[in-house]
């Protein structure tokens, strides 16, 4: 489980190693979101709180990058944090998501992205629920919900 001290080292001391990587031209990045899913991602945007579809999506499965598809995050660690953006308290996997020091709007924060294609996501914070009392507070255009298919 990752703590607040793991987040502060990979955003000081470097990330893990994503399992693959996915790059692509600006061009081609545009061709494939549409104007908003762009302008979160690739220019490190934030959508209107409380705007986003999956805030209030509950249904099981796994929330995967817009840009890449890579799985990011699973509905079981989502949680309801009041903040108007989906809260998560662990990524799926520890290499999952990239980590860097955001001093932006006079405030220092760390931004959270895809490690697999560097999209912007959100932001993680210290003041999430316990055990890891960590808050990935992540923008819905960064994700498509994956949900599981029902059983028989």
């Amino acid at each position: 489980m990752l703590t607040w001290k793991d987040v502060i080292n990979f955003s000081v001391k470097g990330n893990p190693e994503p399992d693959r990587r996915v790059e692509k031209t600006e061009a081609e990045w545009r061709e494939l979101l549409t104007a908003e899913q762009f302008r979160i991602t690739r220019q490190k945007g934030t959508e209107r709180a409380h705007s986003g579809a999956l805030c209030s999506a509950h249904e099981a499965g796994k929330y995967n990058c817009i840009c890449c598809d890579t799985p990011l995050f699973d509905s079981t660690i989502k949680f309801e944090s009041g903040t108007g953006w989906p809260s998560f308290t662990q990524p799926i996997k520890e290499n999952a998501i990239k980590y860097e020091k955001d001093s932006s709007f006079g405030m220092i924060r760390v931004e959270v992205m895809c490690n697999t294609c560097d999209a912007h996501l959100g932001h993680v914070f210290p003041d999430g629920p316990p055990p890891s009392g960590l808050r990935y507070c992540v923008n819905s255009e960064s994700m498509q919900l994956q949900k599981e298919s029902v059983k028989e």
